[in-house]
């Protein structure tokens, strides 16, 4: 996605806006599977790229859709480890997963040390230092990082299907799921793009997010919010529409955490606030911002 400013983003939303709904399941799945797969076709470059890859359904149904699509690309996985703490979820999904699908995946385990590096530098870049977005955008950074490294200038992420697709718990308490998916839509500006996009630039990466574009917008807004949470699973026709590609049914229906917390970082960050005397990791993350 190209730089985008407040005001175009809502201009951008209002306009894909619709009161229409497709009544039948089938018919829904068909249409959001062919918009899927016609977005990411589209949105394919010409020359190697790399994909976001944390093993949940949004990663890895856009994985499989460019495999299948015979794209040359590398997935890319981000986690934290050290002392007691186990293998994060992320990478382990992330590593199954590449056997499973034949993917090129390049996974990095940091350590404490490496981890307060990448927040440091993600913080004093956004001159942001809330807890959400130095751990969402931590994991961001080093796998732009990685990919950089890989001279890697176009990179796919999932972002936009949690509001898509009634994927957080604000929505199944919400009393009107649709309106809360709309108002979500709104808020990623501030929220998301404010993140994602100026770390893509700082690296000189396009953040491809397919979730996002007009057609897909348009299309999952029209599927009744009864297909996307039900009372087994939130993003529910989004996860029938995965396991019909050929997503591992283990992956399309789990609830996967958060990046900072299937990778671990938020252990990270609650990590370094104790060391360096916080109770709290927002006073801890405060003062990145001084230095």
């Amino acid at each position: 996605m190209k730089s985008i400013n407040a005001e175009e983003w809502r201009k951008f939303i209002e306009s894909a806006q619709t009161d229409i709904i497709i009544p039948g399941k089938e018919e829904a799945k068909a249409k959001l599977k062919q918009v899927l797969v016609d977005t990411i076709k589209k949105q394919i470059p010409d020359k190697k790229f790399g994909v976001l890859f944390s093993g949940g359904v949004d990663s890895t149904t856009i994985a499989l859709m460019c495999k299948q699509l015979g794209a040359d690309f590398t997935c890319y996985s981000i986690g934290f480890r050290e002392g007691d703490i186990s293998e994060p979820q992320d990478v382990v999904f992330a590593k199954k997963l590449a056997k499973q699908l034949d993917l090129n995946l390049k996974a990095e385990i940091y350590d404490l040390k490496g981890v307060e590096k990448l927040v440091r530098n993600t913080v004093q870049l956004l001159g942001k230092q809330d807890v959400v977005t130095a751990g969402v955008g931590a994991v961001v950074y080093a796998g732009l990082g990685l990919a950089k490294k890989d001279g890697i200038t176009a990179m796919f992420s999932g972002l936009g299907s949690e509001e898509l697709f009634a994927g957080y718990q604000r929505h199944e308490l919400a009393y009107d799921v649709q309106e809360e998916c709309w108002t979500g839509l709104f808020k990623m500006y501030e929220r998301d793009l404010t993140r994602d996009l100026p770390l893509g630039k700082h690296f000189s990466i396009d953040v491809l997010v397919p979730f996002l574009e007009y057609d897909v917008i348009k299309t999952a807004m029209t599927i009744p919010a009864s297909f996307k949470l039900t009372r087994d699973n939130n993003k529910m026709i989004l996860r029938e529409v995965a396991a019909e590609l050929g997503v591992p049914d283990e992956v399309a229906f789990r609830k996967k955490k958060a990046a900072q917390y299937g990778s671990n970082f938020d252990k990270a960050i609650k990590k370094l606030a104790k060391k360096a005397g916080f109770a709290y990791k927002s006073d801890y993350l405060n003062t990145l911002l001084k230095r």
